[in-house]
C-alpha cells in the first residue's frame, strides 16, 4: 500500500506507512530511501536530516546513512556540506571495507556515479574477494564511457569466466554491425590487450564473435582455429561460424570452415553435416553438374536414414539446378521409406511438395503440405507447410483461400516465415481485383510461378505482358522489380538495371525504392565491379532511406568500396 501511495505521488500517506515499515525493519535501507524520498518530496529536508542523524547516532556502524545526509543537503542546494558527508562515506570504508557494496548501491540510487565507482573500487582494492567490475561497467555504459566499461565487462571475466555468456549479451547493445564504429574497434581493442597480457580461451572466443558480428568472418575463422588446437570441444562454434558465413554469402571461410572440421573430427554425424555443407556450397551459385558428388558421397556413407538431410540436397539440386524432378521424386519417395523421425518425414514431404508445385501438380503437393500440418501442429515446420499451402495456392489463383492462411501466418513466431507471409498477403490485398475489374493479380501469380520452376524467358515474357497492360496501375512496380530479379538470374544486368532505374523514377518515395537501390548497389558491386556507381547507390540508402532495412550493410559496403579498412 505504502509502494502504491508512493507511485501515485501521495507521499503524505505513503510517508505515514513507511514510518511504520522503517521503524519495524530498521535495517532495510529500501524503506528508509522511500521514507527519505516522502520527506524531500514533501519539501520536509529538517524532518529527513533529524530521522537520519538519530539513525547514525543510534547506530555508529551504519556509515552509508551519509550518504543521505549528503544527498539530504544537495536537494537543498548546499554542495559544499554535501560532499563533506560523501567523502566522510567514503573513508568509512577503510575502517569497514563491508560497508563498500551498499555504498555504492546508494550513491548510484541519487545518480552520484562517480562517488559509486569509488567506493566499489575501493572495496575491490581492500578486499580481493570483491566483485564489482559488473557494477562500475554499467556505470561507465550510463557515463557514456564506453572503453571504460568494456575494460571493467573484460575484468570481470578474467576473474569470472562463467561471466562470458552475461557480459556478451550486455556487450551486444553497445556494439553493432559496423566494424568501424568507435565502441566496436574500443571493444576490439581492449581484448586484443588483455590477450595479449593474459591468454585465455575466453578472449579468442569474444573477438570471434565480434567479427562474425561484423562479417568479418576470415578474422573469426583465424579465432575459431585457435580455439580448436587448444580445445577440440570448440568444433562446435567452428559449425556455428561456417552456417553464418555461409548463410551471409561468404562461401569461401564457410567452405574453409566445413573442410577444417572434415579434417578434423571423427565422429560421421559431424562428417556428415560437414559434407551435406559442402555440396550446399558447391551448387549454391553452379552451373556445373555435379549429380557425381552427391553420388559420391552417399556412396561413401551409404543411402540410409544418417544421409537423410544429403538425400533432400540432392532432390533439390536436381529439381532446382538440373530441372529433373523426376529422378529427385524417386530420391525423396526413397528417403520416406528410409525416414524413422516424424520430422524427418515431414521435411521430405515438404521437399516433395515444393518438388511437385514445380512439375504444376499443385493438388498433390496440398496434399503433402496438408499432412505436415496436421501432423505436426504448432510446429515451425507445420508453419513453414501453411506457406506454402499459401504460395501454392497464390500460383493456383485461389487468392482468397491464400490470404486466409497468411493471415494467420503473420503472427508467425518464425520471423522469416512471417516477413515472407506479410509480403504475399500486401501483394494480393494491394492488387486484388476490385469491382469486376481485372488488376493483373492472375498474371503476375502466373509469372511468379514460371520463375520458380525457373523457366525465366517464359517468367520475362509474361511480366512484359503486365506491364503493358497494367501501366500506372499498382501492381506495375512489384512486375518490374521480380522481372528485375529474373533478368539478374539470366545475367541481363543493363535490363535488370533499366527495370530498377524506372521503379526509382515512377515514385521516388515508393515501398521498393530501396530495395532497388540496394539491388543496383549489389549489381554493379559484383557483376559489373563498376566500384563508382555502387559507392553511388549505397550512399543513396546511407542519405535518402535513412530507415532501411539495407542501412548497416550499405554503410558497411560503401565503407570497404572507399578503402575504410581497419585491421
Amino acid at each position: 500500500m505504502a509502494e502504491s501511495y508512493f507511485r501515485e505521488g501521495a507521499y503524505e500517506k505513503a510517508s505515514q506507512l513507511f514510518e511504520t515499515l522503517e521503524k519495524n525493519n530498521p535495517f532495510n535501507t529500501r524503506y528508509l530511501k522511500r521514507l527519505i524520498t516522502c520527506y524531500q518530496e514533501t519539501n520536509n529536508y529538517n524532518k529527513a536530516a533529524e530521522h537520519l542523524q538519530k539513525k547514525l547516532l543510534d547506530n555508529p556502524s551504519q556509515q552509508y546513512l551519509r550518504i543521505e545526509i549528503g544527498y539530504n543537503l544537495e536537494r537543498q542546494k548546499k554542495p559544499i556540506l554535501a560532499k563533506k558527508e560523501y567523502d566522510f562515506a567514503i573513508k568509512a570504508i577503510d575502517l569497514n571495507p563491508s560497508l563498500g557494496g551498499i555504498m555504492g548501491r546508494m550513491f548510484q540510487q541519487n545518480n552520484l556515479l562517480d562517488y559509486a565507482v569509488a567506493a566499489y573500487s575501493k572495496t575491490m582494492k581492500l578486499d580481493k574477494n570483491a566483485s564489482y567490475e559488473f557494477q562500475i561497467a554499467q556505470i561507465y555504459g550510463e557515463k557514456g564511457a564506453f572503453e571504460k566499461m568494456f575494460e571493467f565487462y573484460i575484468a570481470l571475466i578474467d576473474k569470472n569466466e562463467s561471466y562470458l555468456n552475461g557480459v556478451q549479451r550486455y556487450v551486444s547493445k553497445y556494439i553493432s554491425n559496423d566494424a568501424l564504429s568507435n565502441n566496436n574497434i574500443a571493444f576490439k581493442k581492449a581484448l586484443l590487450k588483455k590477450s595479449i597480457s593474459n591468454p585465455k580461451n575466453a578472449w579468442n572466443e569474444l573477438l570471434s564473435w565480434l567479427f562474425t558480428k561484423q562479417k568479418e568472418y576470415k578474422k573469426a575463422f583465424i579465432q575459431e582455429k585457435a580455439l580448436f588446437n587448444r580445445d577440440p570441444n570448440y568444433i562446435e562454434t567452428m559449425f556455428r561460424l561456417g552456417k553464418i558465413a555461409f548463410e551471409n554469402n561468404n562461401t569461401k571461410i564457410s567452405k574453409e570452415c566445413f573442410e577444417f572440421i572434415l579434417e578434423k573430427t571423427n565422429f560421421i554425424e559431424e562428417k556428415l553435416t560437414a559434407e551435406l555443407f559442402l555440396l550446399k556450397i558447391m551448387t549454391k551459385n553452379a552451373e556445373k553438374e555435379y549429380s557425381f558428388f552427391f553420388e559420391k558421397v552417399l556412396q561413401k556413407y551409404g543411402v540410409n536414414r544418417n544421409t537423410l538431410e544429403i538425400q533432400l540436397e540432392f532432390a533439390n539440386y536436381l529439381t532446382f539446378k538440373k530441372n529433373n524432378p523426376v529422378e529427385a521424386i524417386k530420391v525423396l519417395e526413397k528417403a520416406i521409406t528410409l525416414s524413422s523421425s516424424k520430422f524427418k518425414t515431414a521435411k521430405i514431404k515438404l521437399k516433395l511438395g515444393e518438388v511437385l508445385v514445380f512439375t504444376g501438380r499443385f493438388n498433390k503437393a496440398l496434399l503433402y503440405f496438408s499432412q505436415v500440418q496436421i501432423q505436426l501442429k504448432n510446429h515451425p515446420l507445420a508453419q513453414e507447410a501453411r506457406f506454402k499451402v499459401a504460395q501454392t495456392s497464390y500460383f493456383k489463383g485461389d487468392f482468397k483461400w491464400a490470404k486466409s492462411q497468411l493471415k494467420i501466418l503473420k503472427g508467425s513466431t518464425t520471423q522469416l516465415i512471417a516477413n515472407d507471409a506479410v509480403d504475399l498477403f500486401l501483394i494480393i490485398s494491394d492488387n486484388e481485383p476490385k469491382d469486376s475489374i481485372p488488376s493483373g493479380l492472375i498474371d503476375f501469380a502466373k509469372a511468379d510461378l514460371l520463375a520458380y520452376q525457373n523457366k525465366n524467358i517464359e517468367a520475362i515474357l509474361t511480366y512484359n505482358k503486365i506491364l503493358e497492360k497494367y501501366q500506372g496501375q499498382t501492381i506495375e512496380d512489384e512486375a518490374m522489380f521480380n522481372q528485375a530479379s529474373v533478368y539478374l538470374k539470366e545475367k541481363q544486368y543493363t535490363k535488370a538495371i533499366g527495370n530498377l532505374l524506372k521503379i526509382i523514377s515512377i515514385n521516388v518515395d515508393g515501398i521498393l525504392v530501396d530495395d532497388s537501390y540496394y539491388l543496383l548497389a549489389e549489381i554493379y558491386k559484383n557483376n559489373i565491379k563498376d566500384y563508382q556507381k555502387a559507392s553511388e547507390y549505397y550512399q543513396k540508402i546511407i542519405f535518402e532511406k535513412p530507415s532501411s532495412i539495407y542501412l548497416v550493410n550499405a554503410r558497411k559496403k560503401y565503407r570497404e568500396l572507399r578503402g575504410d579498412v581497419i585491421n
